[in-house]
């Protein structure tokens, strides 16, 4: 009985991984898998990946600025992906080439979580710019100006980067935490542990950019757990 006992608990557990590990997705990115917001979509060659490239046509009426991957349902798991951003030729000085990955997205966009950075400030001689390299924002209520104003250093954090070229992330996300990872680390740069749209909320993966920014996306890899 113990032996049967035993097989069975180990046929219960191989299952559970193969379960597990179907729940991972490669997601080969292209513009027709993506739904822009406020964006153009373009394929393209970058630093040597296949990528999709994002830019603002003309002034956001909000920061919903974003192409949300297609038939995509997202609650807890992983999210990883290669970002690269830079600001625009022709931006103004306060552009800092703002790329990031938004997930639990709603169909309309009217909510979601975010996770960006802002690579210029990733090498900046200046170190409160530094402690602004990586960004959380939640949609609607809570931009960066709000949570900087109200709850400083709390949702920004350093991270190395340098702009225009590839930036490794990667996001868990479980009820209402989420965790962002930058280049491999094994510890993440920022942790959020309320994420203000709360736990329950669930919905695509965007692709995000901000004002002035060109961005570029590479190997994107979702990992459900439920």
């Amino acid at each position: 009985m113990k032996k049967i006992t035993t097989t069975a608990l180990g046929l219960s557990f191989a299952l559970s991984c193969l379960l597990t590990s179907t729940q991972a997705q490669d997601i080969a990115l292209k513009p027709a898998l993506l739904t822009p917001f406020q964006v153009t979509v373009a394929a393209t060659d970058y630093k040597g990946k296949s990528a999709i490239a994002l830019e603002m046509p003309k002034m956001a009426t909000n920061e919903k600025t974003l192409a949300v991957l297609k038939g995509m349902d997202f609650h807890n798991g992983t999210i990883e992906a290669t970002i690269s951003g830079q600001p625009q030729a022709n931006a103004g000085e306060g552009a800092r080439g703002f790329v990031g990955i938004a997930f639990r997205v709603a169909a309309d966009t009217s909510k979601m979580e975010l996770f960006y950075i802002r690579p210029t400030n990733g090498r900046a001689n200046d170190q409160v710019r530094r402690n602004h390299s990586t960004q959380y924002v939640s949609m609607p209520g809570f931009p960066w100006e709000k949570l900087r104003k109200e709850t400083p250093e709390k949702y920004e954090a350093y991270a190395d980067m340098v702009p225009a070229e590839w930036t490794r992330v990667k996001i868990e996300v479980k009820d209402e935490t989420a965790k962002l990872y930058i280049n491999g680390a094994s510890q993440p740069a920022l942790i959020v542990n309320d994420l203000k749209q709360g736990k329950d909320l669930r919905g695509s993966v965007g692709l995000w950019i901000g004002p002035g920014s060109l961005g570029h996306f590479a190997d994107l890899k979702v990992t459900k757990l439920d």
